[in-house]
């Protein structure tokens, strides 16, 4: 048997001239009856081990390769031991399915110039079974190895596939490293969301990824997938509207009817650098945090048209016509938002500019007439009622609806906010008893007190009668006393009732209504965005990069959508973290036994997927293996 050994060799950029040393682990092998030294691996031009290290990492790649030819085993430095591994993994992973390998030639080693192979086309179902492979091992011997995660892999493959986003990124002339960056970005926010260098290790160590894309993130560093975002906002526009024209086409949607609202996130650190970085209200309550808000344009099927980045204290209101400005939207298109952007002043800019609008009314009084009221149904069987009315000028239909679910909730909130505002005005009179000296009694400090618990109250307070009885000096208060008078035309006197507003005449109740209703969506948007793909929190600390943080989820989001649009047509409605634990469940595995004669076989192979995988695969119409089979005979 000869033993493998590395060697250093000279050799030269054809295109440029320069000369470098690249490394490559070779061994002896008999042809045609001399010795040679066949290259059985390159490792490359930047392979990091001193010279002494270099028969260490050569004996345990041989035990790999044949464990049982030595009886103790090695013990190595981390650092060998995971170069050992990953090399092994190669070698297993460039062998050709069936073919004993006794070393391949540099021809063999697949694209030098980091460009990325995307053979992922998925194959037809009903694969054909390959020739019979018989041969006598050891069970005893079987051991199974590397394991890597492949199912949520190989379905965000398949969506990308369908968006067409490895040719539009090639078309825009971004490097093969840069693809293979943004993709393993892109795949790992789908798959196990979170920091670029967490994310880096994750394809490193848990993702078979690379195996599927031809590419080794072990040669890469965490500074390319930076470097892969910064990349991808350059495009940021052109790539949002190759990806909406291919759904619309795919999923032949009607761009009638366009959803905005935002959301933000908050930073982890002060991230001073970053101009957007900024205090505001915090939908996650992280009042100790900057925060950046996100703004979307979806359509009625909840695909993104646009997203745009904000700072975290930008008002809602003054958001929208920068949005829609130079979206195309088609003329007339309906466009639902919610009560926070639909100011008069976007009203009025929606209908100056042609746009249909549906909203909710602002800062109006609550009214309902049950005998005028038609009734509709919720998608989870709650009845809702509408009323439907004309305005003066027959510019604007305004839809009144009342829903019991929602009379439910903000009775019980209305009861909270009183009861906590009855409170603090009881310890407040408990205070002016003659006997409590020590408690605060003059009338401008308490008049203060009163001031920050009408702040507090969320409204309540409006529907309090409030009497502070002065001393004879009228300096400091000797009792408080209040009286609770309902206000009409508010929460109190109409719990569940709110308005919707259009200048869309000519549909009836139901349909304005269900079409509203398309604006909860985006609130399962939202919260994919944030809880299943990684949106929060935020770990740059500049501009660009926070940027680019956001847009790789919405990216994320629109490959997960494609998914569940899919499945959602043949019955199922999962949630993606319910898909994902379903997906990760497969995995690919080198299994690894010796035959009666003392070879050792590697197989490298993905698991068999469990029913239901299957049916995912199958719904999709992708192969149930991913990755092929890949044999190794030493």
């Amino acid at each position: 048997m000869f033993h493998m050994f590395i060697r250093q060799t000279r050799t030269n950029n054809s295109s440029t001239g320069e000369d470098y040393f690249t490394f490559r682990l070779v061994r002896g092998q008999r042809i045609a009856g001399k010795v040679r030294q066949v290259t059985v691996l390159n490792l490359g031009r930047h392979f990091p081990f001193a010279r002494e290290d270099w028969p260490l990492l050569c004996s345990r790649i041989e035990q790999l390769l044949a464990p049982q030819t030595q009886l103790c085993p090695i013990g190595c430095p981390d650092a060998i031991e995971r170069a050992a591994l990953r090399y092994f993994a190669k070698l297993v992973g460039r062998s050709s399915s069936g073919v004993p390998a006794q070393g391949t030639t540099d021809s063999n080693l697949g694209p030098s110039d980091g460009s990325l192979q995307t053979s992922q086309t998925p194959a037809p179902l009903g694969v054909v079974v390959p020739a019979s492979d018989f041969h006598e091992v050891d069970i005893n011997s079987i051991e199974l190895t590397q394991p890597r995660s492949v199912g949520v892999e190989h379905v965000a493959l398949h969506a990308i596939a369908q968006l067409g986003l490895v040719d539009k990124l090639t078309r825009l002339n971004i490097t093969g490293v840069a693809r293979a960056c943004i993709l393993g970005n892109l795949i790992a926010r789908m798959a196990a969301p979170a920091s670029e260098r967490a994310t880096w290790e994750w394809l490193k160590t848990q993702s078979a990824l690379g195996e599927l894309l031809d590419v080794d993130f072990n040669d890469l560093s965490h500074i390319n997938l930076y470097r892969a975002s910064d990349v991808l906002m350059k495009y940021r526009q052109d790539i949002e509207d190759h990806i909406f024209g291919v759904v619309t086409s795919l999923f032949s949607l009607e761009e009638t009817v366009t959803l905005y609202d935002l959301t933000n996130t908050y930073f982890e650190g002060q991230a001073d650098a970053n101009p957007k970085a900024q205090h505001g209200r915090s939908k996650e309550k992280r009042t100790d945090c900057p925060l950046v808000t996100l703004g979307l344009v979806l359509d009625g099927s909840g695909f993104v048209r646009r997203s745009k980045t904000f700072a975290g204290n930008v008002s809602e209101g003054k958001t929208l016509e920068v949005m829609l400005q130079g979206l195309q939207a088609p003329a007339k298109a309906l466009v639902i938002m919610d009560a926070g952007i639909a100011t008069q002043e976007n009203i009025d800019w929606l209908i100056e500019n042609n746009y249909r609008y549906l909203v909710v009314r602002r800062g109006s009084e609550r009214e309902f007439d049950e005998t005028q009221a038609v009734e509709t149904k919720t998608a989870g069987g709650e009845t809702v009622r509408l009323q439907k009315k004309l305005s003066e000028d027959g510019k604007e239909v305004e839809l009144h609806c009342h829903s019991k679910g929602r009379e439910e909730k903000e009775e019980a909130m209305f009861k909270k906010f009183c009861d906590a505002f009855e409170a603090g005005l009881k310890k407040i009179a408990d205070g002016l008893a003659p006997d409590n000296l020590r408690s605060e009694k003059r009338l401008d400090k308490l008049q203060e007190r009163i001031g920050r618990l009408k702040q507090k109250s969320a409204g309540v307070s409006q529907h309090y009668q409030i009497t502070l009885t002065p001393d004879e000096q009228g300096k400091k208060a000797t009792a408080l006393t209040w009286k609770k008078e309902l206000v009409l035309g508010t929460m109190a006197t109409h719990p569940g009732v709110y308005c919707l507003r259009t200048n869309e005449l000519n549909w009836d109740e139901q349909k304005l209504w269900q079409t509203y209703s398309m604006l909860t969506d985006i609130e399962s948007v939202f919260r994919s965005l944030k809880s299943e793909l990684g949106l929060r929190p935020v770990f740059h600390q500049k501009e660009g990069r926070t940027d680019g943080h956001l847009f790789m989820t919405v990216l994320a989001y629109q490959c997960v959508q494609v998914i569940r649009k899919r499945l959602k047509e043949s019955g199922i409605n999962d949630s993606w973290a319910t898909l994902r634990k379903t997906l990760q469940v497969q995995q690919r595995v080198t299994t690894s036994m010796r035959t009666r004669d003392e070879r050792m076989i590697h197989v490298r192979k993905s698991t068999k997927a469990e029913p239901q995988l299957m049916r995912i695969y199958e719904t999709l119409g992708i192969d149930a293996m991913p990755g092929s089979t890949k044999k190794l005979v030493v």
